[in-house]
């Protein structure tokens, strides 16, 4: 994980110091927080700046500063994992590794080839010298953030960044599509004072569209959310990325309209894990879940096995299990989603090392109401004893903790449940199960100081909640049980495993049901290729801006793209069966590979969002509809709170 910036600017008009705000540089370097460095380039005979600036989180092979130049000043920053598609030795940087490769590229076809075939997430900007050309782009699902603002004077700056600041100011920020590779003739930029942007797509390898469709779509799409001053062209080649995952198999079975479950005997009102042992007796099925099983093990294990693990994790330094430190955490509700990405990366996560769990509740709004109440005094007390700040909670006990009812909100009480799966599961591994706690206080507090800053350019109710529920649990400050006691713990490991991309795939949302209901399988396979297509603007820049705040790298096991090829692969009744009840028919084959895997109770819990489940949607207003405008980013004076 890294944050990385560039500004360009034409000499005549300004520095490029004069747009990089220290509101962002300071923001920058908390996702980078073991090196930051900049670099200007300046071409004086083109009259252009260039400022780079790179700050680097160090989770594997050598520490690499950033920015690198390299003898032909080309200029490379990088903020991404390979996990295949180029090798990385244990011992190399993904970074350098690039680097080289992208030098040796003679050609713009050769920088496509070589990011065709990385696989892993990754943002990038690369100033290629001999050519004055700024190439930059996101992966085909936009899982690492990439920002860009242009000025809205002709020939002013033009900005790219991991992560900008709040303002309402009319030069807005604005995710960088995931929609391909974008190039930049600095050159012409600074000989005519127009910037013009030359796009290169991604396209399907068995490309079922004409090239010129494929740009034409895209050019539309990119084009509408550009100043009028910026041009957006294809590039004249007609080049195109080859996209990492194959399209979706849209093939609707002949006998669709039958339930594939009614061989089960009234399933319909009844569910449980005997209804998916019914499934498993069926040998395809079962081969199929075996089949899903392993890729998305693969997926899990390149996730949790690329970064470093120090000395202090052997033996010989540290001959207490309970002093090691984790390496690997989860956002964790108990839901089926994490359960199976824990019960995963118990297998191949060093069995000596933890695996943080965290999970999130914000205070239940009756008891928030209720704290400045002083009927009971002795509840009062222990209630504000859990809710002070990390100094005061050193002597908090479990027996009268673990217990307070204002934050057993849903996901803490079917976290807890997990909880008890996995340890049956695996007895020798140490869970630490994080109960993070959030009071209103600090919710608005965190959210101005710098939530908001990271949740945009997005601004709706749902970027809001989840973004808030995102940050407090990543950050992994709460309390684990220890002998009966619970105890403050701030949550040591680097990487962070969402299950983001299992409900856009598998049909585990609610409105999936309602497309179903309306348009049958064909309609609810729309709905799916729409999902994948605008994840990267709906969550994925989002939620790396959030988890990237502390220091942390999101992963994304089920965006893996062996995983989603997998999915692509299955006509849709093999994934999902909506004509069965919540709980067993959305994202069915995942509750398959969870009873195979061992769990019981949590293969069988519908779909509960966050904001739901954590209570964070219930905590400040009940009147607003998820796609509203949030007020509460806006940015608003300490009295106001």
């Amino acid at each position: 994980m890294c944050g990385i910036c560039c500004i360009v600017t034409l000499c005549s008009q300004h520095t490029t110091h004069d747009f990089f705000n220290e509101d962002i540089l300071c923001r920058l370097r908390r996702r980078g927080p073991d090196s930051s460095q900049q670099l200007v380039k300046t071409a004086s005979d083109l009259s252009y700046e260039c400022l780079f600036s790179g700050h680097v989180l160090h989770l594997r092979g050598l520490m690499t500063p950033q920015p690198l130049e390299d003898a032909n000043n080309n200029i490379f920053l990088w903020n991404g994992e390979i996990f295949s598609g180029v090798h990385v030795g244990d011992l190399e940087n993904d970074t350098e590794v690039m680097f080289h490769h992208l030098a040796l590229c003679s050609s713009e076809a050769g920088v496509l080839s070589l990011f065709s075939s990385l696989r892993g997430p990754w943002s990038f900007i690369y100033y290629q010298a001999s050519r004055h050309s700024l190439w930059f782009g996101r992966d085909y699902f936009g899982r690492r953030s990439l920002l860009w603002q242009f000025s809205n004077e002709i020939g002013g700056a033009f900005s790219l960044t991991s992560v900008s600041a709040y303002s309402e100011s009319v030069n807005q920020w604005q995710e960088v599509p995931a929609s391909g590779i974008f190039k930049i003739d600095l050159k012409a930029y600074a000989t005519t004072k127009s910037l013009s942007l030359t796009l290169f797509p991604w396209k399907y390898s068995s490309a079922e569209k004409a090239v010129e469709e494929i740009f034409m779509n895209v050019l539309d799409q990119v084009s509408k959310d550009l100043p009028n001053h910026v041009r957006l062209v294809m590039n004249e080649s007609k080049l195109c990325l080859t996209a990492p995952v194959i399209p979706l198999n849209k093939t609707i079975s002949e006998v669709s309209g039958e339930c594939p479950g009614t061989h089960i005997s009234n399933i319909t009102h009844v569910v449980s894990v005997e209804t998916l042992q019914g499934f498993l007796a069926d040998e395809h099925k079962k081969k199929l879940v075996h089949a899903f099983t392993d890729v998305l093990s693969e997926a899990v294990k390149r996730r949790v096995l690329s970064l470093s693990r120090g000395e202090d994790q052997k033996a010989s330094q540290v001959p207490n299990m309970s002093d090691r430190k984790a390496r690997v955490a989860v956002l964790f509700s108990g839901g089926i989603d994490s359960m199976v990405i824990a019960a995963l990366a118990d297998k191949h996560v060093p069995l000596e090392e933890p695996i943080d769990l965290l999970n999130v509740a914000f205070i239940m709004k009756e008891q928030a109401k209720q704290k400045g109440s002083t009927k009971n005094p002795t509840n009062r007390g222990v209630q504000l004893g859990l809710l002070a700040s990390q100094e005061g909670r050193q002597d908090l006990h479990a027996k009268t903790a673990a217990h307070l009812p204002c934050f057993d909100v849903p996901d803490r009480i079917t976290g807890r449940a997990g909880l008890k799966e996995l340890e049956a599961i695996n007895p020798s591994r140490t869970w630490n199960f994080v109960e993070i706690n959030v009071t209103l206080e600090e919710l608005k507090k965190m959210r101005q100081q710098c939530i908001n800053h990271l949740i945009y350019p997005l601004d709706t109710v749902l970027d809001d909640s989840i973004g808030c529920a995102i940050w407090f649990a990543s950050r992994g400050e709460g309390f684990i049980s220890n002998q009966g006691e619970l105890k403050p713990y701030k949550s040591p490991a680097k990487v962070v495993l969402t299950g983001i991309g299992a409900d856009e795939q598998l049909a585990g949302y609610s409105r999936h049901r309602v497309c179903f209901k309306k348009y049958g399988l064909e309609g609810l396979n729309k709905e799916l290729e729409m999902e994948l297509d605008r994840i990267s603007s709906r969550n994925l820049g989002r939620d790396d801006r959030i988890i990237g705040d502390h220091g942390k790298e999101a992963r994304f096991p089920f965006l893996d793209e062996d995983v989603v090829s997998f999915f692509n692969s299955l006509p849709i009744l093999e994934k999902a069966d909506l004509t069965l009840p919540r709980g067993i028919g959305e994202k069915l084959i995942l509750r398959l590979a969870a009873k195979e895997l061992g769990l019981t109770a949590s293969t069988l819990l519908p779909k509960r969002a966050v904001q739901f489940g954590s209570r964070i949607a219930k905590l400040e207003s009940n009147s607003e509809k998820a796609s509203d405008t949030c007020s509460r980013l806006k940015l608003f004076s300490v009295d106001e709170l």
